[in-house]
């Protein structure tokens, strides 16, 4: 891949076009069927590239238009999974969701989103992102009933998560990020063998790998949560050490009107930084120099090369404008960055 310096791109998704699913919510339905399913998902596809490049973005993703959540796609294609017959538990440790139930053993049986990605790579000849969810955040989205074991559970999410990866490699994905919100909730089960299973998954991988870790989505549940996280959000601290000692090239986090004290970033010193400048949870469309003053805070601990400007999770619960802004925002912060340095 191209040396870019300070590239943009988003975490994941975008809002989908109103035709083809009911906007501003998560797990929204599709509104369409079989083959013009598909062919409407490709054309949302081709809508979330454009507004990407016209956005100026220098790494470009599918905004996450061919799958209803970030999780719950990948799974519905594994064998072992029952999805009629599901239960609720409680995500994250904050919020109730109806989630399907493991009956027996997990395997990935046929590529789930490798078509999807050589559409995309046909598209554009800028680097693109592909993102999966993590190991850990797999098994906190579902009822185990078979496993009776969250870790044995991951491990076998790492196996199929690592076959899908190496076919997106092959597809040319440049990066392939691993969706883990989780990690910061489950600090002991992340160093247990969260981190192990997550390096399981990119075994084997010559693209460079991400992990993003975020406070969540742009939802009441999780805005809610952060209130109780008090003056500073401490989390990646009990994660970050093993992530330093990791295989992952790219850490993705959340910056941007958090309480996320920067200077943790000093514990990934020399991996690469997906610093999220813009903020998923509000309407408010973010000045290019409100970007520029978070991407400047994060250069005290991250190097220039190694600093890629970010959002800090997906933006699909958002209307489309309010995307939009937010990506011009994105890149135009990041140049006035790039101007200062005079690169």
């Amino acid at each position: 891949m191209k040396k870019l310096l300070l590239p943009t791109s988003i975490v994941g998704s975008l809002p989908k076009p109103a035709w083809l699913a009911p906007p501003e919510k998560l797990w929204s339905p599709w509104k369409l069927e079989g083959d013009q399913l598909v062919e409407g998902k490709q054309d949302a596809l081709r809508i979330s590239l454009q507004e990407q490049q016209l956005a100026d973005l220098d790494i470009i993703c599918d905004g996450e238009q061919t799958r209803q959540h970030f999780v719950t796609t990948f799974i519905e294609h594994l064998s072992g999974v029952d999805f009629e017959n599901r239960k609720t538990v409680k995500i994250r440790n904050r919020y109730d969701a109806s989630v399907p139930v493991v009956v027996g053993e997990v395997a990935r049986q046929k590529a789930v989103f490798v078509e999807d990605a050589k559409f995309l790579r046909k598209q554009t000849n800028k680097p693109i992102k592909w993102a999966l969810p993590g190991p850990l955040t797999m098994v906190d989205t579902l009822y185990d009933d078979h496993y009776k074991s969250r870790e044995k559970l991951a491990w076998e999410f790492a196996k199929a998560l690592n076959e899908e990866a190496r076919e997106l490699q092959d597809a040319g994905v440049d990066i392939i990020q691993f969706d883990e919100p989780a990690f910061n909730v489950f600090f002991d089960e992340v160093n247990d063998w969260g981190m192990a299973a997550l390096e399981r998954a990119i075994e084997g991988l010559h693209s460079q790998t991400a992990v993003h870790i975020c406070y969540g989505y742009g939802i009441q549940a999780n805005t809610d949560w952060k209130k109780t996280l008090g003056s500073e959000w401490r989390q990646y601290e009990e994660i970050f050490p093993k992530i330093q000692k990791s295989k992952i090239d790219v850490v993705s986090l959340e910056c941007h009107n958090s309480n996320v004290p920067l200077d943790l970033m000093e514990l990934v010193r020399g991996k690469k930084v997906m610093v999220g400048a813009i903020d998923v949870a509000t309407n408010t469309i973010e000045t290019p120099e409100e970007v520029a003053a978070t991407l400047r805070k994060a250069l005290e601990f991250v190097d220039a090369e190694n600093l890629y400007p970010s959002t800090n999770c997906g933006m699909a619960p958002l209307s489309r404008n309010i995307a939009r802004g937010k990506l011009s925002a994105l890149s135009a912060g990041a140049e006035i960055i790039r101007k200062e340095l005079g690169i």
